[in-house]
């Protein structure tokens, strides 16, 4: 074989451009060592100091952020539509919920080894789905093996029948206002409408103690780094190529013999992942969890998230679950009841005049000031 007609292998993809990195790494930063410094180390009464109400919120929106991503994985890349993406998000809360449940102790109201609710309820003994719950590695183990097992069977028996489009998302929604549903009842064992609060310790640690928040809050900014980077792995390789293509035209991608089951199921599982360890951060966080995090308007929530950031664009979806729930959490204060009627106003807007969502915008505008052509100012100053 001649040198000419040897094939040269393609240059690796990078996963990030070098000011991608340094934004990226400037950015945790200042989440992992500026702010907790201004929390723990200065006084509340200090102008710079942080609070721990900033502390929790911000910590609740880097685990919608993960959620946001992992959206993005199944619609933005795949072409998966899901609107129960919040159903995993709470199983990997009630998962570690159960351990924070445990906890306790005897520190209840009752006084009893068994949860307050199990108590008030009339219960002599833990379910058998409980045992085990007093062990943090159960937990985690719970909180990864709970969603993923579930988005696997489900993911399984939808995808090898071919149910795809709006059918697919009206059968993700009924299964998570089923569950929901489900939890509600007191029979199940979960709390009902309650369902847990009342934590105490993590890990024999204080909960509720500053440097407990604080760890938390660090270990939520990591996952969304971690996530982050490894999505972009994924989508920026040959897994992120057929994904494009199952999403474009699925039936092509049949033809030429791709089995789309097997990276559609891969995907789907991987994201519920992801949300069920962000809903395990977040349930610590936030010190509650109950079934309205199943409801169904959740799950559409996490789908405007990635829509107002920009579909397929993996930062898009963050940017997107940071400025909603920024919105929100103004919103909710200023005018609650107008939440909702902003909230749509804001996806129909965003469906007409912004596909691409706000990445999009933003790379529209830097691509229209570099098409701009140069004033008589600037050239004199190059000049």
């Amino acid at each position: 074989m001649s040198i000419a007609s040897t094939p040269i292998a393609p240059a690796p993809t990078r996963l990030f451009s070098p000011r991608a990195w340094a934004a990226l790494l400037a950015t945790l930063a200042v989440l992992l060592v500026v702010v907790p410094f201004l929390h723990l180390a200065l006084p509340p009464q200090h102008p710079l100091h942080v609070s721990s109400f900033w502390i929790t919120l911000l910590g609740k929106f880097f685990c919608y952020a993960v959620v946001a991503l992992a959206m993005d994985l199944i619609w933005g890349y795949t072409g998966i539509l899901s609107l129960g993406q919040g159903l995993f998000f709470a199983l990997g809360g009630y998962a570690f919920g159960m351990y924070l449940m445990r906890q306790i102790g005897r520190d209840g109201v009752y006084q009893s080894d068994l949860p307050d609710f199990m108590v008030f309820l009339d219960w002599k003994e833990l379910p058998w789905y409980w045992v085990g719950s007093e062990y943090f590695l159960w937990a985690a183990f719970l909180v990864v093996a709970v969603p993923g097992l579930l988005a696997f069977v489900f993911g399984y028996f939808a995808f090898r029948s071919r149910i795809k489009g709006v059918y697919f998302s009206i059968i993700t929604q009924a299964l998570t206002f089923a569950a929901m549903l489900a939890f509600f009842r007191n029979d199940m064992g979960f709390g009902g409408n309650n369902g847990f609060t009342d934590f105490k310790r993590i890990l024999g640690f204080p909960i509720t103690a500053p440097q407990t928040r604080t760890v938390l809050y660090a270990l939520s900014a990591l996952y969304l780094f971690g996530a982050l980077c490894l999505a972009r792995w994924l989508v920026t390789g040959k897994l992120g190529r057929v994904l494009v293509a199952i999403r474009d035209q699925e039936s092509r991608l049949l033809f030429l013999g791709y089995r789309t089951l097997h990276y559609k199921l891969f995907v789907w599982t991987l994201a519920a992942v992801l949300s069920g360890i962000a809903g395990a951060l977040y349930v610590p966080q936030v010190g509650i969890i109950n079934p309205s995090e199943m409801s169904p308007a959740n799950s559409i929530e996490i789908a405007i998230w990635a829509a107002v950031g920009g579909r397929g664009t993996l930062f898009g979806p963050v940017l997107g679950a940071f400025a909603v729930n920024g919105a929100k959490s103004w919103f909710t204060v200023a005018w609650p009841e107008f939440w909702l009627y902003f909230l749509g106003a804001l996806f129909v807007f965003v469906t007409l005049f912004l596909p691409r969502g706000l990445v999009g915008l933003l790379q529209s505008l830097r691509l229209r000031r570099a098409a701009q052509p140069p004033t008589a100012h600037t050239v004199q100053a190059n000049a």
